[in-house]
């Protein structure tokens, strides 16, 4: 590979779509890519992703979403004198320095806030920074894992044992109640999690509340699993929209396909390469030989009655644990500024299998021939036959229980269908009920 590398399509398969949903006037979401322009750049700062959820009238959470986007990549760029991660906090701390102060400059903006997942695809692994209900998942052998903790009343509570989920159920708690967020206050409490391992066919979600809001998180795992970033994050926003669509709908999809962006590939030396180092021991094995051969020694001849003897191999034994103990202030340091082999973060906070099941097949195909039924009676254009091609595909893999390829088809026909509708001559009046 080249030393310089502007077209990351081989290594990095990037899919991000935002919208309106069903209820909003706006789209108060707002999303960033930011692919290292050389490998040099990767090596040190990594390809960052962003997904903000804002809050705020008068356009208050646009803007608020929209400067996080903004500054957070810029911030970071310019960070070059502690690790990756240390870097990223400090850019989002700075965005919300700049959110903040715009808040209470103008008082349509007062205390507009925002949600922010960061993503950064590093050499070591995945790094998230995070703030708010917005989410990180990474699916990882046919497992959804959610990276991320949600900020909000309900997760809090339910982490502290003070909600059972019999009430959690029964939405005696609001679920869309935030606890953190960037731009209401001076400061901000950010949370870092990973490095996670990278391998090959890794796919990651970033996605705001009206995405996960509506689709179950095994749904979720089973639509990534199963179709390419492209075909996947339409069907999730379409399939968002098709459950009631309640708010805004942002999701960014990146799949690793290469192994120089994999953990067990990459064996780069550059600043941002902290993790090489994860499986060192603390002290070398030879440590505890030199240590507990001499503190026996030292005994012995102290018991014996050879005491002067026994000091000198007593200084030997305090000077090893002299050294023992640099050792642990030195990796102490170390950890303190996310350094070699720092773990942050206590996530994955849910880990679940993918709902590749006739169920899911079966929920698609019902939703599938409700739209049909509704374009009929509407008497809306759509090209019959393709539609038709995608459905038997379907209906094949369902009866050869395939229900991987069942759900693709499925989903693909409900995207291909929501297309077709959305393109109508008076496409105001292009909505069904399900």
């Amino acid at each position: 590979m080249s030393e310089t590398l502007l077209n990351w399509d081989d290594y990095i398969q990037v899919a991000s779509l935002s919208d309106v949903g069903m209820r909003r006037a706006t789209n108060q979401d707002n999303f960033s890519v930011s692919l290292a322009s050389s490998i040099e750049q990767w090596q040190r700062k990594g390809h960052v992703f962003i997904v903000a959820d804002g809050m705020g009238a008068h356009a208050a959470g646009e803007l608020a979403s929209k400067l996080a986007i903004d500054h957070i990549p810029h911030l970071y760029a310019k960070y070059n004198e502690s690790s990756a991660p240390e870097e990223m906090r400090k850019a989002v701390e700075g965005a919300n320095s700049e959110i903040h102060r715009r808040g209470q400059a103008n008082e349509e903006f007062h205390n507009m806030g925002t949600t922010c997942s960061v993503l950064t695809i590093l050499p070591e692994g995945a790094v998230c920074a995070h703030i708010g209900d917005s989410r990180i998942y990474r699916l990882t052998q046919n497992r959804i894992e959610q990276l991320t903790f949600d900020h909000s009343l309900v997760w809090e509570m339910k982490f502290a044992g003070q909600l059972s989920e019999e009430e959690e159920k029964l939405g005696k708690i609001p679920k869309n109640v935030i606890t953190r967020s960037l731009g209401p206050y001076a400061e901000c409490n950010v949370d870092l999690e990973g490095p996670f391992p990278i391998q090959v066919g890794d796919t990651f979600l970033l996605c705001s509340d009206g995405l996960t809001g509506v689709i179950p998180d095994t749904e979720i795992g089973s639509i990534l699993a199963n179709m390419s970033p492209d075909e996947a994050v339409k069907v999730l926003v379409d399939l968002s929209n098709l459950r009631g669509g309640p708010d805004n709908i942002t999701a960014v999809i990146v799949k690793i396909g290469h192994p120089k962006l994999a953990t067990s590939g990459n064996h780069s030396s550059g600043a941002s390469n902290r993790g090489s180092a994860s499986n060192k021991p603390l002290v070398p094995a030879t440590f505890w030989g030199v240590f507990l051969g001499s503190t026996i020694v030292t005994i012995l001849l102290y018991f014996l009655g050879f005491w002067q003897i026994s000091l000198l191999t007593g200084v030997v034994s305090l000077a090893a644990v002299g050294y023992l103990v640099a050792c642990l202030i030195k990796n102490s340091f170390q950890g303190n500024h996310g350094s070699t082999g720092q773990v942050l973060g206590k996530g994955p906070y849910v880990r679940l299998g993918c709902a590749s099941s006739g169920q899911f097949a079966k929920q698609l195909a019902d939703m599938l021939r409700k739209l049909q039924e509704g374009a009929l009676r509407e008497n809306w254009k759509v090209d019959w036959p393709q539609l038709k091609s995608m459905t038997t595909k379907a209906e094949q893999a369902t009866k050869a229980e395939d229900h991987s390829t069942a759900i693709a088809n499925y989903g693909r026909a409900v995207s291909f269908l929501m297309d077709q509708l959305r393109n109508q001559e008076d496409a105001s009046s292009s909505s069904i009920e399900l």
